[in-house]
């Protein structure tokens, strides 16, 4: 790490290299999937890079290294957390084929009723998957204009699905 911190990108290339095998066997524990392992030695290892900066060569290195590799795996598991408590699972959309055209005939009639501009901003954005740049150039309007649209839009259609 001494000749990594004096721009000795030999030396870093092959700390980053020797680092691998070790990082993979702690962070193990942390991670469900290969992909998800992978992703979180990256991880680690650009943490290490932003903090190179803070290691003192006068001290042990691995103890330095294994707190920055617990920190970004706390930080993982919450993130992975996060995205979990929003993930929904397909089986709880499952509906009879009936059901849905329902739904879709109701949402159908809920964005009749929109006005034009808002209906147009859903449809830009929600159904072809434009960008907010990209709606607003195709609207003729500024991207401010556009997101106040698709926001009365969406709450509009909150109150009518909910009716």
């Amino acid at each position: 790490m001494v000749g990594a911190q004096g721009g000795d990108e030999e030396a870093y290339r092959q700390l980053l290299t020797d680092l691998r095998p070790s990082l993979l066997r702690v962070l193990r524990r942390y991670a469900s999937a290969p992909e998800e392992l992978e992703d979180l030695v990256q991880d680690v290892l650009l943490s290490v890079h932003r903090a190179r900066h803070t290691y003192d060569p006068s001290r042990p290195f691995e103890p330095w290294l294994f707190a920055v590799a617990r920190y970004e795996a706390w930080a993982h598991l919450k993130r992975r957390a996060k995205r979990q408590s929003r993930e929904v699972l397909d089986e709880d959309f499952s509906m009879h084929p009936a059901e849905a055209t329902a739904s879709m005939t109701q949402l159908d009639a809920a964005l009749r009723q929109l006005p034009p501009k808002q209906r147009d901003a859903v449809r830009l954005l929600k159904v072809e998957g434009l960008s907010l740049e990209a709606a607003a150039a195709e609207s003729g309007t500024t991207i401010g204009a556009m997101k106040v649209r698709a926001h009365r839009a969406y709450r509009a259609l909150r109150g009518l699905l909910q009716n």
